[in-house]
């Protein structure tokens, strides 16, 4: 009797009403040493059990590399020479945050869902550190830094959502990736409220040379370090006889 009351309560409880079906144009990344970075394709569709609720449907996709702490410092010219002062250390960054939307992220996206679900680039950096000291101006600093060398963007409605269902974007990926999981997300809002979410990792790694010369470095310094001087030596020596040579 009781079985059968908990089938009927389960039975009368509603499905999730929207699902999210994503796919990205690769999973993994070689980074080689010629690799001058990459597009990605993300695409998906909306699956549906039943119509879709009333208000405005968005999409955003999130593409997050991994996350380190970062020191970052502040400079000050003291007698004509710039010297470090103040230092705050973020305690967990993304080495790459990309962000594209269906419209204004602002008006997409209620404050309370980007602060639980941290979407936004100044959500996806932890700085409690900077927080307590007073020093937001420290991740603004880091936020300034990164968009201009191309790792943190944000490129709002430029998702092309298509009857409410399909959807496609693109995210560029920069040539000075660090290796690691890279974490895509595709959040689905409604009203500004996040309704359901879907994540993909991409795989980033270094190959052949690039590969050989990251372990070399970081399991034979001393290796890398005397190779190192022995081919700038010997390139030296090979422009020093090229220009001996043009001038004889």
């Amino acid at each position: 009797m009781i079985r059968a009351a908990l089938l009927w309560f389960l039975a009368a409880l509603p499905a999730q009403a929207e699902e999210i079906v994503t796919g990205v144009s690769q999973n993994r990344i070689a980074i080689t040493a010629d690799f001058d970075g990459s597009e990605i394709l993300i695409f998906g569709a909306v699956k549906r059990e039943a119509p879709a609720p009333e208000g405005q449907m968005n999409v955003i996709v999130t593409v997050a590399g991994p996350s380190r702490p970062v020191m970052v410092r502040r400079k000050e010219r003291i007698f004509g020479i710039w010297v470090n002062r103040d230092a705050v250390e973020v305690d967990l960054a993304p080495s790459f945050y990309a962000i594209t939307t269906t419209g204004p992220l602002s008006e997409i996206l209620k404050d309370i869902e980007d602060l639980r679900h941290k979407i936004s680039i100044p959500r996806a950096i932890r700085s409690v550190g900077a927080e307590v000291n007073g020093a937001e101006a420290f991740t603004e600093a880091l936020i300034r830094i990164r968009s201009e060398a191309d790792l943190y963007k944000i490129a709002e409605t430029t998702i092309d959502l298509r009857a409410d269902t399909l959807f496609q974007t693109s995210v560029q990926l920069p040539a000075n990736l660090i290796e690691g999981d890279y974490t895509v997300r595709t959040i689905l809002t409604r009203n500004g409220d996040v309704i359901t979410l879907d994540e993909t990792i991409i795989d980033v790694r270094k190959v052949g040379l690039e590969r050989w010369l990251y372990n070399l470095a970081h399991e034979r310094p001393l290796i890398y370090g005397l190779l190192s001087l022995t081919i700038a030596i010997a390139a030296g020596w090979g422009a020093s006889a090229v220009f001996r040579y043009i001038r004889s």
